[in-house]
């Protein structure tokens, strides 16, 4: 099995939709996430806070740099992910379609690189 990583696309603004445009989205969310952990494939998600509230450390030569907002500025940025653990690309990509039709938005899928465990 490989873990992929997908990651649901948003667009940028300064609050979250109003809720009766975002209770049916979660409630389709939940039963996408309700059957990737029946199935067997969901290894952990978890969504994020608006762009605004990130803050990025960066170290040069000792001297550590602190700056408000998201690593890079756009009109989008992602909002959420989810790990799952799959046997290929093909049915990363298959549960990639079920996000993205539950949330109405793009899901960028992409592999976690494997990490030595020594």
């Amino acid at each position: 099995m490989r873990n992929f990583v997908l990651n649901v696309i948003q667009p940028d603004g300064d609050a979250p939709p109003p809720p009766d445009f975002l209770e049916p989205i979660m409630r389709d969310v939940e039963a996408v996430n309700q059957e990737m952990r029946r199935s067997g494939v969901w290894v952990f998600g978890a969504g994020l806070e608006l762009a605004h509230t990130a803050r990025v450390v960066r170290v040069r030569d000792d001297e550590t740099l602190l700056t408000d907002g998201p690593f890079a500025e756009g009109k989008e940025h992602v909002g959420g992910f989810t790990v799952i653990a799959v046997p290929d690309l093909d049915a990363a990509l298959g549960w990639a379609e079920k996000l993205s039709r539950a949330t109405t938005l793009p899901i960028e899928v992409r592999p976690a690189a494997a990490i030595d465990p020594a």
